[in-house]
């Protein structure tokens, strides 16, 4: 699986969902880099940028996709008010 987290909360569910073979992706503004640093974890990538105004259209899960073929993608979306 995939996880793809905007948020600093999505990221601590992904975290704790995610196993050693499960990819995890986020933006600059859900974690710093010293805590990315700190974490050491092989499975998370962290962005230059935010991903905060991610729309997850074709392209964007072709994008995530192309680099984990075949696994099911978990993307963090907004709560609605």
């Amino acid at each position: 699986m995939v996880f793809v987290a905007t948020t600093s909360a999505g990221l601590a569910e992904a975290l704790r969902r995610a196993d050693g073979d499960d990819a995890i992706w986020c933006g600059s503004d859900v974690i710093s880099e010293a805590e990315y640093v700190q974490l050491r974890r092989s499975n998370l990538s962290r962005f230059d940028y935010s991903l905060a105004d991610l729309q997850m259209d074709d392209g964007t899960l072709g994008t995530v996709e192309g680099h984990h073929p075949g696994q099911t993608i978990w993307v963090e979306a907004p709560r609605q008010p």
